[in-house]
């Protein structure tokens, strides 16, 4: 694919050589106050996610991380806002999912893909402590075994990365590969979801792709989005991200 300037990327609309397109948003159909997403405005696209008070994947081992999509996401300026903060203790994240149309018959996973290519333009605040997880996890449950696939993931006060994690039962054996670019400029971050490939774009280039033990089964996408890994925000820790816009194909 060729080179992208990430400062002027517009919505890609419509087919690509060997992908179907199945999903595209730009969320240019009205504001959402916090506490509302999606509304009558998104609903038919979108859903917040995990219910306020779910633990985050630091939550599940004691920490006080949990998600509340009613006190974090909101639509303004075209955009998903994720408002990342601290109440009472409690660092608050958000992972919303796009409704994929597919053929799953399983009315909980309108999200799942077998292999695909995502795209999203995005850009977030410095948070130390707050981190992206925007993720495939397998339809199964199973994991390690049937893998997961990240993309951009890290720490807001960092760079980001891509990680395929492996089909395997050891929770440790992935391919990472590193973009070196921060969270706090607009960019386009793509991954190629293919039988016995994953390759991770960054602007339109290339960064490299993992090929070992890659997941072969139904995925479902979340915009996994929260905090404490490994250390937790400071309380006074407060800013963004953005998602400009997503779209999303099937092999075709």
């Amino acid at each position: 694919m060729p080179p992208i300037n990430p400062l002027t990327a517009k919505l890609p609309v419509g087919d690509l050589p060997g992908w179907k397109q199945v999903f595209r948003e730009d969320f240019n159909a009205g504001d959402v106050p916090i506490g509302a997403f999606p509304g009558p405005a998104y609903e038919a696209n979108w859903s917040a996610g995990y219910k306020d008070g779910i633990p985050d994947t630091a939550g599940q081992t004691g920490k006080n991380s949990r998600y509340y999509p009613t006190k974090v996401l909101s639509v303004k300026n075209g955009m998903l806002d994720w408002f990342l903060h601290t109440e009472k203790g409690i660092s608050m994240g958000a992972a919303p999912t796009p409704k994929i149309p597919n053929n799953s018959s399983n009315p909980h996973r309108a999200n799942s893909l077998l292999y695909g290519r995502i795209s999203v333009r995005f850009k977030g605040d410095a948070l130390p402590g707050f981190k992206t997880a925007w993720l495939l996890w397998p339809d199964s449950g199973v994991w390690p075994r049937d893998g997961e696939i990240d993309y951009p993931e890290g720490d807001l006060a960092t760079s980001f990365y891509g990680a395929v994690h492996h089909r395997s039962n050891n929770p440790h054996e992935s391919d990472l590969i590193r973009s070196y670019a921060l969270f706090t400029t607009w960019h386009v971050a793509t991954m190629e979801w293919s039988p016995g490939k994953v390759e991770f774009f960054l602007d339109g280039v290339s960064l490299g792709a993992g090929t070992s033990k890659v997941p072969n089964t139904p995925m479902h996408y979340i915009l996994q989005t929260e905090s404490c890994l490994p250390v937790c925000p400071a309380p006074t820790t407060t800013g963004h991200v953005y998602l400009d816009w997503i779209a999303i194909w099937t092999k075709g």
